[in-house]
Parts: structure tokens; sequence; C-alpha cells
């Protein structure tokens, strides 16, 4: 197979960006979409020019390193799957592919298909755990954890974090990204304890970042690799009505916002 790529190159986050275009031979379909580019960079440097910088690690659609827009579809065409697992037999002899990192202000381009995610790490740092005794490990039976529960909390933790969500959005949202981590632990019995705190804290701190806001689409759903369903995003917006109306003893500690002291009743007519 003989290919053409449009790839974006960008020197760094400050520098302007531009697509330059490559000819890739003797691709072989059972190649992945990143060996493909693994040979189009061994041609690069053999000629002493920069490669292609892109993002990776696992290569076997785990780690959601790898990802960034094929065609203007984030990780191409094949409906739950990562880049890495894109293999060359879905494509024809002769095509052209235009390849470009997300485009999110949330992610700004560190060079060529790069893109900074950082924004999710803060976001599971706000409230991404559970607080839990330190020790050895419980026993598996310990807590009794509904099926079902188990079952959601399965489903949202197969968000891998690659930012396609994101990269699809009109809006360039996260909420499926964030309602995906919210889901993950409040489905479970051991994450109910803290259950407000956490949606409070992980909403706010994606308010923070640039990211835009969900007018239902449904684009993230449509691209996510890990086919997270629509529906979290709904269960995140009814856990966080929760959170915002249900009565606490104790005032919730929201990041960024510094708890407020309890007023005490000093009016005089009311003491003895």
């Amino acid at each position: 197979m003989n290919l053409t790529l449009r790839i974006w190159r960008q020197k760094n986050t400050n520098a302007a960006g531009q697509f330059v275009t490559y000819q890739v031979k003797e691709v072989t379909p059972d190649m992945s979409f990143l060996e493909m580019l693994d040979v189009l960079n061994e041609d690069l440097i053999g000629r002493g020019e920069p490669p292609v910088v892109f993002e990776h690690d696992c290569r076997e659609g785990i780690c959601g390193s790898c990802g960034f827009l094929i065609n203007g579809v984030p990780h191409g065409p094949r409906r739950g799957t990562t880049t890495c697992q894109l293999y060359m037999r879905f494509f024809q002899d002769g095509d052209s592919l235009t390849l470009e990192p997300w485009r999110a202000r949330a992610f700004p381009v560190v060079k060529d298909l790069m893109v900074d995610r950082s924004a999710f790490d803060r976001i599971i740092e706000a409230g991404g755990y559970i607080t839990a005794p330190t020790g050895s490990a419980p026993d598996a039976r310990a807590i009794l954890v509904p099926k079902e529960a188990a079952d959601t909390a399965m489903d949202a933790a197969a968000c891998i974090g690659c930012g396609a969500c994101v990269a699809a959005c009109p809006n360039a949202a996260a909420m499926l990204f964030t309602a995906a981590k919210v889901t993950h632990l409040n489905a479970l019995p051991q994450g109910q304890p803290e259950r407000d705190e956490r949606t409070l804290n992980m909403v706010e701190a994606m308010a923070r970042e640039d990211f835009g806001s969900c007018t239902n689409h449904a684009e993230c759903e449509a691209v996510c690799p890990k086919e997270i369903p629509l529906e979290f995003i709904a269960r995140l917006n009814r856990d966080l009505l929760r959170a915002a109306f249900r009565p606490h003893r104790e005032p919730l500690v929201v990041v960024g916002v510094p708890r407020q002291p309890a007023h005490e009743d000093t009016d005089p007519t009311l003491t003895s």
C-alpha cells in the first residue's frame, strides 16, 4: 500500500503550525496505524528530517496515550477503536489521510500531534479517589456490592482518558470524561461517604479548565474508543443536583471555595 499523509507539524505550543504532505510506501495491511507512522519516521530520520511527534505507550488500547484526528475523526473511522488498534487493512491503496492533533483550548499542542491533557489529571485529583484505611487487603466479602452497581462501575472505569470526547464535541466539553470518572466511584458502596463532595469538586475542577459546555450533541459517545454511554452524563447531572440541594450536617468543601464557618445565634433576646 502507498499512502499520502497530510500531517500537522508544529514546533511547540507557541509556534505557528502547518500541514506538511508526505508519501509513505510499502505499507502492509497488517500494520497498525502507529506502526505505519513508525515507518514514516524511520524514513524521515534517515533523510535527516525531524520525525513526526505523536504520543503512545502500551499500543494495546489501554493507556489512552495515543490519539489524534484522522480525516477529522478522533481515532479514525472505526468505532470502539483506539488509534493504536486501527489497522491499515481498513484503508485502501492510494488513500490520502489528514492527521491533526485534538482541537481544544484545554488541550494545547505540545508538538505536532501531541497535546497536553493535564486538565484531565486535575479533574481526577479533585475527587477521583475514596478515603479508606490502609493496611492489609480487606476480605473480598467485607463489603457487598450489588451486581448492577458493579457493572455500572466497571463500564465507567473503562474510560482511558484519551480525550477523544473533547476533540469530537463542537463545544470541546469534558462532560463524558468527568461523568465516567464520577460514576465509577459514585456507583459503589465504597464511594458513598464522599459522593457529594466528589461530585461537586470534580465538576468545579472541570469548570475551571478551558472546556466548553455540554449541549447533548452526543458526538462524544460516537467516537469514544471504549464506548462510554451518554447515560453517564445524565447520572452526573442527577448526582450534581443531589449534592447541591441535599441538606448536610457539615458544609461541603468544594475545591477553591473556603469552608464557611457556622454562624452562631447571638441575639440577646434568645439567651437565658
